[in-house]
This record gives structure tokens, sequence and C-alpha cells, in this order.
């Protein structure tokens, strides 16, 4: 899998586009906006955008998608349909943050815990990891050993839980059961910020470590 990391909106939330080597399929993952930029990276890169993937519904991740969708005439994957609400919500989410009016979307298909997502020949798989919402949903791709974390996990930092139906003990767990088991070799592309591995974060994230390596 070759990956770039196009920071989007005001918030510099890091939009993914992934694609397969050998196919030159391309998803497009948490488009908040900037779309042109978005696809003039593609283009750059001579791929095809065949879906969009979305972690979570909030404005920065998902505000873009619908309109992204329509001119791509390409499918919607994501999140769980626990964030149904947020997703419902872009419009007033929009005008809370002064953003300009999106819309909502229904995804394509509403992602579950051990779903698989195709983008070419490849195959990534769905974790579902609930605390910053309700609904959110991580993407690991096991041969090049990258997740796509949204903002569950951040560089030295977690996702915030302040937020309705964010519950901070839930985010805690969903990190420890569901990302540390990929393994600390993971390198993680959070919602906003720099890249970093699992094992980093294991060693070092005052919100996370393990005693283990204290």
């Amino acid at each position: 899998m070759k990956f770039t990391v196009i920071p989007v909106t005001p918030f510099q939330q890091n939009c993914t586009l992934l694609w397969c080597e050998e196919t030159l399929k391309a998803a497009v993952v948490d488009p908040g906006g900037d779309l042109e930029r978005i696809v003039q990276a593609a283009a750059a890169k001579g791929v095809d955008v065949e879906k969009i993937l979305v972690t979570h519904g909030h404005i920065d991740h998902a505000g873009g998608t619908a309109a992204l969708a329509r001119r791509l005439g390409v499918p919607v994957e994501g999140p769980q349909e626990e964030d149904d609400f947020w997703i419902s919500q872009l419009p007033q989410q929009s005008r809370m943050f002064g953003f300009p009016l999106v819309e909502s979307f229904v995804p394509d298909r509403w992602l579950h815990q051990g779903d698989k997502v195709r983008v070419g020949n490849l195959e990534l798989a769905v974790r579902h990891c609930p605390g910053h919402t309700p609904g959110h949903v991580i993407f690991f791709e096991p041969e090049s050993r990258v997740a796509m974390v949204g903002d569950v996990l951040f560089q030295g930092s977690i996702g915030r839980t302040d937020f309705p139906r964010g519950d901070y003990d839930t985010l805690i767990r969903s990190i420890r059961e569901q990302l540390w088991p990929l393994g600390d070799d993971v390198v993680f592309i959070p919602g906003h910020g720099p890249l970093s591995t699992f094992g980093d974060e294991r060693r070092s994230n005052p919100f996370v470590a393990d005693r283990r390596y204290g």
C-alpha cells in the first residue's frame, strides 16, 4: 500500500489518499474538506479513486464526503452506524464551527468490527474503536503495517471525550484492546498531527503508556 497525507480544513485534519500499487485503485479516508486539494493529489499520483472511507462523523473528517462522493461517483464506507447522529448533524456542525454549509449523507455501507474493505487488491481490516465517538472505526492494512486511526490516538495524546456520547474509559479500552494487539511496529496516521507507531505510544504516551516499558 502507498499513501499520502493531505491536511484539510482549518483543523488541519489528516485526510489520507491510499492506493494499491498493482491496480492504482485508491481510496480517500476522511475527506473533511478542501476537495480540490484531494482531487489534485489523486491526479498527481495517477490513481483512480474508487471509494471513500470515513472513520467517524465529525465535520473535519466527514464534511466533504457527500460532495466528493457525488463528484467522483463513488460509494462511501464507514463509519459504524452509532455515528449516524453526528453525520445527520453535519449541516449544524458546519454552522457551529463557521464552515461553509456541508451536507449530511448515508454511507453505502456501515462498517463493523471484523469487516474487510477492499481497495484494488488491498484488503483493509476494520476495527470498531468507540470513545471519541460511539461509531468510530479504524482501518488497518496488514501487509504495509499501517493503520488510519482517526481521532482515537495521536502522537503523545488521545482523542477528546467531552463531545456528546464520548467516553474516556471506553476510548482507553479501545486503544488497548483494538490497537495494541496489531503490533508495536504498526505506523499509524492520526486524525491530526505527525505519524507515530503503536510501540512509541506504549512507551511514552502519558495517557496509555504500558507499565512494562517503565
